[in-house]
C-alpha cells in the first residue's frame, strides 16, 4: 500500500478496534457450524470440502441471524500456516520455469484493467452505485485494501466489503465445481493429503513454525500486501528451494486452516440486513460472471500464446478469488500451486498500488470537467 493508504488503514483499524470483540462462544459456534459443513461436504465428495462446507454453512447461519463471529487473530494464525504450505510448493526444479511466467504475469495487468473497467461500467449503469463504491467494488482483488481505501474516498463500506466477500464466495464455489463436473476431477477420500502431525519430524515442524513467525513479522514490517500469507510463503519458499526441508505443514493443520478460513468468509455476512445482502448478492452474481468470463478468455489466449502452460493453471491464477482461497483450490484440484499463488500475489500488488492512483486521476479529471462545464454555463 502507498503511504496515504497506510494512514487510512490505521484509521479504519482504530474504528474496528472500538467495536465489541468477538466472544469465545460466538467463535466456537462459527467453528462448530463450519466443521459440520466441512464434514457434510466431505461425505458428498465435494472438492475443497472442509473450506467450501464451512463457508456455505456459516454464510447461511450468518444471514439467518445466528451470532457467528470469527477472531481476526485466529484467522491470521492459520493464514500464516497456509503461507508456509504454499511456500513448500517451490521446489528447486521450479527455478527453470520462472522465465516462462513473464508473459502470464505481464498479462495480469491487462486483465486487471480490462475486468475492472467492465465491472465498473456494469455497476454504474445497472446497480446505481456511486463512483467510489462502483470503482472499488469492481476491482478484482484486495478485499481489505479496497474496503479501507474505498471507504476513505467516499464509498459505501458495507457494499464494497459485501461485494468482495460475495465475489470470493461465488468464485470459490464455482471454480472447484466447474472442474468437478466438466473435467471429471474427483477429490481424494480424505480431502487433505500429507503427513500426519503424529508422524511429523520435530526438526521440520520447528523449522516450518519459524517460517510462519519470521515471515509474518518481516512482511508486516515491510508493509507487504497480504503480509501474513505472503511473508511466510516467501520464507518457506526460500528454505524449500535451499533444500533444508521437503515437508509441508501437517495435514491436520491444513484441514483446520480450511475450516477457519471458510468460516471467516461466512462470518463476513453477520449483522448485515437481509435486504442489503439480497440486493448486493444479486448484483455481484452478474459482476462475478463478467470477471470469470474475462478470466476464461485470458486463460485460453495465454495457453495459446505460451509454451504450453496448462489452461487449468491459468484459470486458477487469473480467477478473481482471494489469494488464500484460490491457492487452496489449486492444492485441492492438483494445480501448480507455486504458479497460482505467485500470480495472485502479482494481481494483488497491481490492484492495491494502481487502483487508488488511477481513481484519484479519474476523479480529478471529472472534477475539472464539471468545473469547465459550470464555467461555460
Amino acid at each position: 500500500m502507498t503511504e496515504p493508504a497506510h494512514k487510512l488503514a490505521d484509521e479504519l483499524k482504530q474504528k474496528r478496534a472500538a467495536r465489541p470483540p468477538a466472544k469465545l462462544w460466538q467463535i466456537a459456534l462459527a467453528l462448530a457450524i463450519g466443521a459440520i459443513g466441512g464434514a457434510v461436504f466431505l461425505e458428498l465428495r465435494m472438492p475443497l470440502a472442509w473450506m467450501m462446507g464451512a463457508m456455505c454453512f456459516t454464510t447461511v447461519a450468518a444471514i439467518a441471524g445466528l451470532p457467528v463471529r470469527m477472531a481476526l487473530s485466529l484467522r491470521n494464525c492459520f493464514i500464516a500456516i497456509l503461507g508456509v504450505m504454499l511456500g513448500s510448493a517451490f521446489k528447486p526444479e521450479i527455478m527453470g520455469q520462472l522465465g516462462g511466467w513473464v508473459l502470464s504475469a505481464s498479462a495480469l495487468l491487462v486483465y486487471v484493467v480490462t475486468s475492472g473497467a467492465l465491472v465498473y461500467l456494469y455497476f454504474r449503469r445497472f446497480s446505481g452505485y456511486d463512483r467510489p463504491t462502483a470503482y472499488f467494488s469492481a476491482m478484482p482483488g484486495g478485499l481489505s485494501e479496497m474496503t479501507i481505501i474505498g471507504t476513505a474516498m467516499g464509498g459505501d463500506e458495507r457494499v464494497i466489503s459485501l461485494t468482495h466477500g460475495t465475489r470470493i464466495l461465488l468464485v470459490v464455489l464455482t471454480i472447484p465445481l466447474f472442474f468437478r463436473f466438466y473435467f471429471g476431477y474427483q477429490p481424494p477420500p480424505g480431502a487433505v493429503t500429507g503427513v500426519s502431525i503424529l508422524n511429523f519430524p520435530l526438526y521440520d515442524l520447528g523449522l516450518l513454525a519459524v517460517c510462519a513467525v519470521v515471515g509474518a513479522v518481516l512482511a508486516k514490517l515491510a508493509r507487504i500486501p497480504a503480509a501474513l500469507l505472503v511473508g511466510p510463503m516467501i520464507v518457506s519458499a526460500g528454505i524449500h528451494l535451499a533444500g533444508l526441508t521437503s515437508h509441508a505443514p501437517p495435514k491436520e493443520l491444513v484441514a483446520i486452516a480450511q475450516v477457519v478460513i471458510g468460516s471467516a468468509i461466512g462470518c463476513r455476512f453477520a449483522g448485515t440486513k437481509l435486504a442489503l445482502v439480497r440486493r448486493t448478492v444479486g448484483v455481484t452474481v452478474v459482476s462475478t460472471a463478467i470477471l470469470l468470463s474475462v478470466t476464461v478468455a485470458f486463460s485460453v489466449l495465454l495457453h495459446a500464446l505460451s509454451s504450453g502452460i496448462p489452461t487449468l493453471d491459468v484459470v486458477l491464477a487469473f480467477s478473481p478469488g482471494g489469494l488464500a482461497e484460490m491457492s487452496l483450490v489449486a492444492l485441492a484440484i492438483g494445480g501448480d500451486t507455486a504458479f497460482v499463488s505467485s500470480h495472485h500475489i502479482v494481481r494483488i500488488i497491481f490492484v492495491v498500488i494502481l487502483a487508488p492512483m488511477v481513481f484519484r486521476l479519474l476523479m480529478g479529471r471529472i472534477v475539472r470537467q464539471q468545473k469547465e462545464a459550470a464555467a461555460d454555463d
